[in-house]
């Protein structure tokens, strides 16, 4: 079957999430043959401990631009879904082999320069489904410039458990011939405050206890954190006025030894010079603005893989609300929980173009996904041992 091009044709929904969540047919099932890629970082929450969370996210945004740089010579859309300490995506058979290779490379590269531990591995759909799961995905405009992926099942839960509990031996890797592409990786930005009368940024994962109550119960959740937060762009995290680039030339460094650890000193100048100019000059020009309005549009704040994994910003009180209506739904024994609020949020991006290509993953200022996932593991832990 020749489906290379699943998830390029998917139709793009305009409806809110909400609505789109309990419309069934707006669901299609992925490829069997196509193969779910899980990328984590081992030790992340010691790494975050030590106040290393920008570079625990900028990692994990590095697989998802070294997939999607792949997949983009071939024309091809990719959905992914970033974690904080990690990514998921999923990819048709024809570009396993090259993306492999290159995340080898980029796990090498991360182990050699930072120290840290990346691992990668993919499962098939055909496997998933055969343990009697789902992986069901529509594709919902969140603006008139960004759709993103939603998935309900618990495939992609199931895959990464799998994936995670084997060790992928990628065989006949020629480094001579297989390139790692970050072309795009920038992480030039200063921790960023919560928006003009916010006061905190929250990261939440929500996981349904019953797969076939997926779309009920995050659509009532959704539904809930609209009314006390406002909707997806009133919650957003990331504004304009809050936004301030960091020119330091420790920034610099650490991104071209993600993603061109043979650079000269040179090439360091140059960015820096780059960036300066980009602060003082471009940024304030017509189309720096645009750009900088775009990237508040473009910024990955919600990601539905089976599980809700969203970031938020609002006041503490907002944030007792929805806590108190969580917990409800958790002893009613419908989902399971983990949140962690922070002052702050980080932001590592990939811009392929400053003309609406781009995207800008979000992550709470001191490794809230990461945080919010402890809570959620014990949680889960004892919920499924009870």
């Amino acid at each position: 079957m020749n489906n290379v091009h699943f998830y390029t044709d998917l139709p793009i929904h305009t409806q809110t999430i909400n609505d789109v969540l309990v419309q069934s047919d707006a669901f299609q099932e992925i490829p069997p043959d196509w193969l779910v890629i899980v990328t984590d970082i081992k030790g992340s929450t010691v790494a975050v401990q030590q106040g290393q969370s920008e570079l625990v996210n900028l990692v994990a945004t590095g697989s998802i631009i070294a997939t999607l740089n792949i997949a983009a010579k071939s024309k091809i859309d990719v959905p992914f879904f970033f974690g904080g300490d990690g990514a998921t995506l999923v990819v048709p058979p024809i570009l396993l082999t090259d993306i492999m290779k290159a995340l080898v490379l980029h796990q090498k590269n991360v182990k050699k320069e930072f120290n840290m531990d990346l691992r990668i591995g993919y499962l098939a759909v055909s496997e998933v489904y055969a343990a009697k799961t789902q992986i069901k995905i529509a594709k919902v405009s969140i603006n008139t410039i960004y759709a993103i992926p939603i998935v309900l099942g618990n495939g992609l839960q199931y895959a990464e458990k799998v994936i995670k509990s084997r060790v992928i031996e990628i065989q006949d890797l020629d480094e001579n011939t297989t390139e790692l592409n970050l072309e795009g990786m920038e992480c030039r930005w200063n921790r960023i405050s919560p928006p003009t009368n916010t006061d905190e940024v929250v990261c939440l994962l929500i996981y349904a206890k019953e797969e076939s109550e997926q779309a009920i119960l995050f659509k009532k959740i959704l539904d809930r954190a609209d009314r006390i937060y406002g909707v997806h762009q009133q919650r957003n995290p990331i504004s304009l006025a809050k936004l301030r680039m960091d020119a330091g030339l420790r920034k610099i460094r650490t991104e071209l030894k993600m993603r061109k650890p043979s650079f000269r000193l040179m090439e360091l100048i140059k960015n820096w010079i780059f960036m300066i100019g980009g602060k003082y000059w471009y940024l304030p020009s017509k189309g720096g603005k645009k750009y900088l309005k775009q990237l508040v549009a473009l910024a990955d704040i919600f990601v539905l893989d089976g599980k809700i994994n969203m970031v938020i910003s609002g006041k503490a009180r907002q944030r007792k609300q929805l806590i108190q209506f969580l917990d409800k739904m958790e002893k009613d024994g419908e989902i399971v929980f983990g949140i962690h609020a922070s002052q702050d949020s980080i932001i590592s991006c990939y811009v392929k173009n400053r003309d609406a290509q781009h995207i800008h993953f979000i992550d709470g200022g001191d490794g809230g996904y990461t945080k919010a996932a402890i809570l959620l593991k014990e949680k889960m832990r004892k919920a499924f041992l009870a």
